[in-house]
C-alpha cells in the first residue's frame, strides 16, 4: 500500500510539471544572439565628425579662441551649430565669399560632404 501512494504522489507531481517551451525556444543560449549591426556607413560625430571639427574649427571655436562666442568642442554644441547656426551653408561657401568656414580657407569637398551626410543620417553621437 506504501509503494502504491509513494507511486501514485510520484506520477501526479511529474505530471503536473509540464512546460510549453519548444525545443526551438531552449536551443539557442541567449548569449549565442548576434546583436543587430549597426550600418557602418551611418556617419556619427564621434567615429567621424569629431576628427574633422577639430582639425578644422576648435583652433577658433575653443575657450578664449577667437570665436569663443560658438565654441565647437562638444557633439552638442557642433549640433547646435549645425541646427542653428548656418554650419552647413557657411562650411559650402567658396574661397573669397564672405562668412567663408573656416576662415584659413575652405575645407576639402570631402569633409564638407562628410559633414553632410552627418546631417542626413540624423546628426547621430
Amino acid at each position: 500500500m506504501k509503494k502504491a501512494i509513494a507511486l501514485t504522489i510520484l506520477l501526479a507531481s511529474l505530471a503536473s510539471c509540464s512546460n510549453s517551451d519548444t525545443y526551438d525556444d531552449i536551443s539557442t543560449p541567449p548569449e549565442t544572439v548576434t546583436p543587430p549591426i549597426t550600418d557602418p556607413s551611418i556617419i556619427t560625430y564621434t567615429k567621424d565628425v569629431k576628427a574633422v571639427i577639430d582639425a578644422n574649427c576648435i583652433g577658433c571655436h575653443k575657450s578664449g579662441g577667437a570665436a569663443s562666442f560658438r565654441p565647437l568642442t562638444t557633439y552638442a554644441e557642433v549640433k547646435a551649430a549645425v541646427q542653428t547656426a548656418q554650419l552647413l551653408d557657411r562650411i559650402q561657401l567658396q574661397n573669397g565669399q564672405e562668412g567663408l568656414m573656416p576662415k584659413t580657407g575652405r575645407m576639402s569637398q570631402a569633409n564638407i560632404d562628410l559633414i553632410l551626410k552627418w546631417n542626413t543620417d540624423g546628426l547621430k553621437n
